[in-house]
């Protein structure tokens, strides 16, 4: 890429981007729905068009790639629906006690590996959805031995956090492996 860019446009397509124009005045869990949507989409859109590049690392000593995230979301969309707030014995799908990193650096340069990153995550995405559209208020709670009792209110607000702040590492990743730049 030559000349002056700004870093709004390089993402944009034909389509309107509906990512953020969730309403300002709905009900509490259409927004929450709505922004944790918002978060989910730009994860998808900065990985997109990208096949085995999605494992390229950042710099030294990182060793966070766009499929490392993917991973990494997809246990932490599992961790919070299934085995907190509905109870499932649900292990973690890339890490382990014995390996708490695996997500991260398991995250090569295979189709495979790709291909099941994204099929898990779309899972557990799923799941989440599911379980929040039938769940029958915010206030419903499961424990977590880190946080202790937790709502899930308090759940959709920690993921926008959490896929926020990877969405923030997600423009780094993607700016060095292609040049692409955008919200």
């Amino acid at each position: 890429m030559t000349g002056p860019r700004g870093r709004a446009g390089v993402f944009t397509s034909a389509e309107p981007d509906r990512r953020f124009s969730t309403s300002a005045t709905s009900d509490e869990r259409s927004m929450l729905i709505d922004f944790l949507g918002a978060q989910r989409a730009t994860l998808k859109l900065k990985c997109s068009g990208l096949g085995v590049e999605l494992s390229r690392r950042s710099v030294e000593p990182s060793t966070l790639s766009l499929l490392g995230l993917v991973r990494h979301l997809a246990d932490v969309e599992r961790r919070w629906f299934r085995r907190v707030l509905a109870g499932q014995d649900a292990p973690p799908l890339f890490h382990s006690d014995s390996d708490p990193d695996q997500d991260i650096n398991g995250a090569v340069p295979d189709p495979a590996v790709i291909a099941a990153a994204w099929e898990a995550w779309r899972a557990e995405v799923e799941f989440a959805d599911a379980f929040v559209a039938e769940a029958p208020h915010l206030d419903i709670t499961g424990d977590d031995g880190w946080r202790g009792t937790v709502s899930l209110r308090w759940v959709l607000i920690h993921m926008v956090e959490e896929y926020a702040r990877h969405n923030g590492h997600a423009d780094l990743l993607r700016e060095r492996i292609d040049g692409a730049v955008g919200v």
